[in-house]
């Protein structure tokens, strides 16, 4: 069996392959039972562990553990860490052993991508990424992947790394970090939240017409980035009702607080790609995304990774 290492991982998965070998695999999907959730609690704090197993109906095999430790934020660590064992469908033997937090940043990233590549406007070049953490910049590259971005402002609790990250794409783009959020988000084409936060951080009164809202960090019910007004206001996609129905802290809140239906999601991401349903309404029309991650994006990445490395030199 293969040990793939992060840096195998991110040199394998550029973000254009990746995004389409997502859109392949939402579009052909797979078998992927609901994930197991499990609350740990710990010394310093309660942390999570995810268990997500998918297969190809006549293929790969695949199952991703990962925890997820908040409260290593507080130790300059990442508060995500695991590990995905990819195996072949024929007898169900191991095939290799994936860094899984490189593959869970780049995936997460590139779904995120994807929905922009069908919902964004065609001419979004201002993006604002809300969060500081290690899925930040992933997020930058890969919107920038499929959307003509020029601008990125950056938002986040701690200033200084807000800052830092600013400077990191300086080169890249006209990049800047930012204190007051409410400006920044007015001003955006596109918003990409990417925090562990339990309340709003965007408000629904904020979004221009034409915003696209991409919602990546509140994976459990009682965690939400926006209030219910984004919801109201906007189209709603999902990347699996599923997920959406279990996890997604923003829209459960929202149904809790009886401004949102969960009827009124347009649609998932499979059925948005596939022609199913239709996608953003018009320019003016605010389109939201939000994802909880889904067993087959770790799947479609990991297929992708070990395809690349066994390809024929």
């Amino acid at each position: 069996m293969r040990i793939v290492t992060a840096a195998e991982v991110a040199g394998a998965l550029p973000w254009p392959a990746l995004v389409e070998r997502l859109a392949l695999t939402f579009r052909e999907g797979v078998e992927s039972p609901p994930r197991h959730h499990h609350a740990m609690q710990r010394p310093d704090g309660e942390a999570t562990m995810l268990l997500m197993p998918a297969w190809e109906r006549a293929g790969y095999i695949g199952v991703k553990m990962v925890n997820v430790f908040p409260q290593n934020a507080d130790h300059g660590l990442p508060a995500i860490a695991g590990v995905y064992l990819l195996s072949e469908g024929a007898h169900g033997r191991p095939l290799a052993c994936l860094d899984g937090s490189e593959l869970t940043r780049r995936r997460t990233a590139a779904a995120s991508a994807l929905a922009a590549r069908e919902l964004a406007r065609e001419d979004a070049e201002t993006l604002l990424v809300v969060g500081t953490g290690k899925l930040a910049p992933m997020v930058i590259e890969a919107h920038a992947s499929v959307r003509p971005i020029k601008r990125v402002r950056i938002w986040g609790r701690n200033p200084e790394k807000a800052r830092q990250l600013a400077a990191a794409y300086a080169d890249r783009f006209d990049c800047a970090a930012v204190e007051d959020l409410e400006t920044a988000a007015r001003e955006a084409d596109l918003i990409s939240c990417v925090t562990l936060s339990s309340e709003p951080l965007i408000r629904g009164e904020w979004l221009a017409p034409g915003t696209h809202l991409d919602l990546i960090g509140a994976f459990r019910p009682s965690m939400r980035e926006t209030d219910a007004e984004c919801l109201r206001r906007g189209e709603v996609f999902v990347d699996t009702y599923a997920g959406a129905r279990g996890e997604a802290g923003d829209i459960l809140q929202a149904i809790d607080e009886g401004a949102f239906a969960f009827d009124d999601i347009v649609a998932e991401l499979a059925e948005l790609l596939r022609g199913e349903k239709p996608g953003r309404s018009s320019n003016a029309a605010i389109t939201v995304f939000k994802s909880v991650g889904a067993s087959l994006e770790d799947l479609g990445a990991a297929i992708e990774v070990w395809e690349q490395l066994e390809k024929p030199a």
